[in-house]
C-alpha cells in the first residue's frame, strides 16, 4: 500500500493532461510523476529511512504539492509546518518529530536555517528556489512506491495545544485513505477528469487535504501562490476553476471585494467552506453570487477529513425552507458516526447538548508522544471533539459552544492557554484570561483581559506577544480590568469573561 501509487496510475491514465498549474507554469500528469519519482528517490539514496519525518516550511508553490507526493512514495513521514509559526514553535516541531530534511522556500529559508542551527539539528535545508532543482537531478524517474500498512503514520499535523505548546495528531496511511475514499464517494466533491481545483488557502492545512482524491480522478489542481481575494477572482475565470475551498474568513473577503460583480465565476460547481462556522447570512450571500453550489463542511484535525457536510441542496432548502438549517454542520458522511453524549458517555436524546464524538476509519488515534492527552481525547474509541452542540432529529448536527478553551481564528486553532502563557511572561502582567469574541473579518478574534501589576499598554502587550506567538495567536485586543471574575474553586471563570463579549448571540461559536 502507498498514497503515492495513485498519482503513478493516473499518470498512466493521463500521461498528457495538465496536473498542475501555478502561476505560467504547467506539468502534465507525466511530468508530476517523474518528478515526484525523483525527489523519492533522491530522499532514499540521501539515507533517509522510510518513516523517518521530512517536513516543509514554505508558502503555497507546485513544489509544496510535488513534496507532498514523493513523501507518500517514499514512505516518509510528512510534517507541514504553517509558515505562520514563530520561530520558538517551528523549533519544538522540528525537536519533537526529529526532522530530517526540511523542505523552504526563498522567503522562509533565512528564517529555516536559523531554527536549525538553534535547535542544533542536523536537519537538512533544501531551499525549493536554491538547492531544489539539484535534489531532484540527483533522483531516478524509476516508480518509487515503498510498501506500508495501514497503521504506519503518514502525516503529523502539529496544532495549538492546550498545555500551551504544539501538540500532533497522528494521521496514518488509513486514515489518508479514508480521506480519499471519502471525497470520492461524493458527488459534489469537486473531483473528477473534467475539474479543475484552486488550492487557494494553505495547502499545508485543510485546502491539501483534497489533493489525493483530486490527482485519483485526473483532477487539474491550479495553486494560488498567496491569498488575495482579488487574485481568487481573476484566477477562477482565468483558470475555468470548477472547485475550492475557503475558510469563512477568506468567502467574507471574496463577498466584500467589488471585483465579484464582475468576476465570471460560473464554471464554478463546488465551493466548499469549512475550517470554522459560517453565519446563515454569509451562505445566503455565497449563493447569490456562485449560485446553488455552496456547501459548508466540519471536521478537525483530528479526524483527518470532514465530519458531516451541509450539501448544496441543504442550503438551498435552508434558504427556501427551512432558516434553522442554515445553522447547522450537516448530516455524517458516509463511513463516519457522530454522537452527542454527556459527562459519562452516553448518547442523549434529539434536541438535547452535549459533547459531539466522532469515530470513524479516518479518526486518529494518538497525538504523536502525549500519552495522557490521547487517552483524553481518543476514548473508547471515539473522538471527543470538545464542541458542544446538539443533533436534530433528522441528523443535523448544530454546534452552539465549546467545551475546550480553544478559539478559532481565521480558520486556525487557538488555545487561550497557549496565549496566556505568553502575556505572564511579561513583567507587568499579574493575572491574564484570553477568550475568543466576535470578529466579522476573522469569525473569532483573540481578546485578552489583564491585571497588571505595573505600567504597560495594549500596544505594548501585542508587541510582546508578537515575538512569542504565530500571528494568527497574537492578541487582536487588550482589555485592562482591576480584577478578573473567579470561580468557587478561587479559579479565573473564563466562561463569565467570554460571555459579557458574547451577549445576544443564539450560539457562543462564530
Amino acid at each position: 500500500m502507498n498514497l503515492g501509487s495513485y498519482l503513478s496510475r493516473s499518470s498512466s491514465f493521463w500521461p498528457d493532461r495538465e496536473a498542475l498549474a501555478c502561476g505560467d507554469r504547467r506539468w502534465s500528469y507525466r511530468e508530476l510523476e517523474a518528478r515526484t519519482n525523483r525527489l523519492a528517490s533522491a530522499l532514499l539514496a540521501r539515507g533517509v529511512q522510510p518513516g523517518q519525518a521530512v517536513a516543509t516550511f514554505a508558502a503555497n508553490c507546485a513544489e509544496l504539492v510535488e513534496t507532498e507526493m514523493a513523501l507518500s512514495k517514499g514512505g516518509f513521514l510528512r510534517v507541514p509546518i504553517n509558515v505562520r509559526l514563530a520561530a520558538a514553535e517551528v523549533a519544538h516541531v522540528l525537536a519533537e518529530a526529529a526532522v530530517r530534511v526540511l523542505f523552504t522556500d526563498a522567503a522562509h529559508a533565512a528564517a529555516a536555517r536559523e531554527v536549525v542551527a538553534r535547535v542544533g539539528s542536523t536537519c537538512e535545508v533544501v531551499d525549493y528556489d536554491d538547492d531544489y532543482a539539484d535534489l531532484l537531478a540527483a533522483g531516478a524517474e524509476e516508480p518509487v512506491a515503498v510498501d506500508l500498512t495501514e497503521d504506519d503514520p503518514a502525516v503529523l499535523n502539529f496544532t495549538s495545544g492546550s498545555t500551551g505548546s504544539l501538540k500532533a495528531a497522528v494521521q496514518t496511511t488509513g486514515n489518508r485513505l479514508a480521506n480519499m475514499r471519502k471525497r470520492l464517494m461524493t458527488p459534489e466533491s469537486g473531483v473528477g477528469e473534467a475539474e479543475r481545483y484552486l488550492a487557494a488557502g494553505p495547502i499545508t492545512h485543510a485546502t491539501g487535504m483534497g489533493l489525493l482524491a483530486a490527482f485519483t480522478r485526473g483532477t487539474s489542481v491550479v495553486v494560488l501562490p498567496r491569498w488575495d481575494a482579488g487574485q481568487f477572482l481573476r484566477t477562477v475565470e482565468s483558470e475555468r476553476i470548477t472547485s475550492t475551498f475557503l475558510v469563512p474568513t477568506m468567502l467574507n473577503q471574496v463577498l466584500a471585494h467589488p471585483e465579484l460583480s464582475t468576476a465570471d465565476v460560473s464554471t464554478m460547481k463546488c465551493l466548499r467552506v469549512g475550517g470554522a462556522p459560517v453565519s446563515p447570512q454569509r451562505l445566503r450571500e455565497a449563493v447569490a453570487a456562485f449560485g446553488p453550489v455552496v456547501m459548508q463542511g466540519y471536521g478537525q484535525v483530528e479526524t483527518t477529513s470532514g465530519v458531516t457536510v451541509l450539501t448544496s441542496e441543504d442550503i438551498v432548502r435552508g434558504i427556501e425552507q427551512d432558516p434553522e438549517l442554515l445553522s447547522s454542520c450537516g448530516r455524517p458522511l458516509y463511513d463516519t458516526e457522530v454522537r452527542v453524549v454527556d459527562d459519562s458517555g452516553d448518547p442523549v436524546p434529539a434536541g438535547e447538548l452535549g459533547e459531539v464524538v466522532v469515530r470513524g476509519p479516518d479518526c486518529v488515534r494518538e497525538y504523536w508522544r502525549e500519552p495522557e492527552l490521547s487517552a483524553q481525547t481518543f476514548r473508547g474509541g471515539w473522538v471527543h471533539t470538545g464542541d458542544i452542540g446538539y443533533l436534530r432529529s433528522d441528523g443535523y448536527l448544530f454546534i452552539v459552544d465549546r467545551k475546550k478553551d480553544m478559539i478559532i481564528s481565521g480558520g486556525f486553532n487557538v488555545y487561550c492557554s497557549e496565549v496566556e502563557a505568553a502575556l505572564y511572561e511579561h513583567p507587568a502582567i499579574s493575572e491574564a484570561c484570553v477568550v475568543g469574541v466576535p470578529d466579522e473579518t476573522w469569525g473569532e478574534a483573540v481578546k485578552a483581559v489583564v491585571v497588571t501589576r505595573g505600567t504597560t499598554s495594549a500596544e505594548a502587550l501585542i508587541e510582546f506577544c508578537t515575538a512569542k506567538l504565530a500571528r494568527h495567536k497574537v492578541p487582536k485586543t487588550v482589555d485592562f480590568a482591576d480584577e478578573l471574575p473567579v470561580n468557587r474553586n478561587g479559579k479565573i471563570d473564563r466562561r463569565a469573561v467570554r460571555d459579557r463579549f458574547w451577549v445576544g448571540s443564539d450560539r457562543k461559536v462564530h
